[in-house]
């Protein structure tokens, strides 16, 4: 029930970007319902995230993707009131973790921005990516790219700061608008699922390694 516990819990009309929605008839939509008919059933969420016999990791992998961008997006959206240039000038988690923002256009180096700046910046890039055909494709028979795994592994990785930097500067927040369960339930599903197809270095979780437990 975590969709709809995260819809009654977040603003949607606060959601950071669109959300990017699966096309019905299509391979990739029938899988996405598989994974949140798994989620609905209260089954145990390490074995939610293992690759259904038969179906393509990539596809699996993309399904996911998109899956938590979405809620990542709603989430942060909500707390976006609560962080703001003001409060959280560096992007971090914590005094021992700063993030810096480095893309193929506008910031060629690793950037020092607010976490506000950061965001943006993040749910830009991420929306560009899946919404490429070349990189996510959506029409039959169309392989992926044989980069794909890895632009999922950098997406992954920033969406994992966002939770960072929630847990550490917002969870007071997140305690006061009484959606500490969800966001939990959201972040395990998403360590899981990341820990099961190796996609985010070891090193990145350390700000949050106590977490899972």
């Amino acid at each position: 029930m975590m969709a709809l516990c995260l819809k009654q819990v977040f603003n949607k009309d606060k959601t950071f970007r669109p959300r990017k929605k699966f096309e019905p008839g299509t391979q990739r939509f029938e899988l996405y319902k598989k994974a949140q008919a798994s989620l609905k059933s209260g089954l145990d969420l390490k074995a939610v995230v293992q690759l259904p016999p038969g179906e393509s990791i990539n596809d699996w992998i993309a399904v996911h993707v998109v899956d938590f961008f979405n809620r990542i997006n709603l989430i942060y959206g909500t707390m976006s009131e609560y962080c703001t240039e003001k409060s959280c000038p560096i992007m971090s988690g914590g005094l021992k973790y700063e993030y810096r923002w480095q893309d193929d256009s506008k910031y060629k180096k690793p950037t020092k921005l607010s976490a506000p700046q950061y965001m943006c910046m993040l749910m830009d890039w991420i929306e560009m990516l899946i919404n490429n055909e070349d990189i996510f494709p959506t029409r039959i028979g169309v392989p992926f790219p044989k980069q794909f795994q890895q632009v999922c592994t950098k997406i992954l990785t920033r969406l994992f700061r966002v939770f960072v930097h929630v847990y550490i500067h917002h969870f007071d927040s997140i305690i006061n608008m009484g959606a500490e369960a969800h966001v939990n339930t959201c972040y395990k599903h998403f360590y899981y699922f990341i820990r099961e197809f190796s996609l985010v270095d070891h090193r990145e979780l350390e700000p949050l390694v106590r977490m899972p437990q």
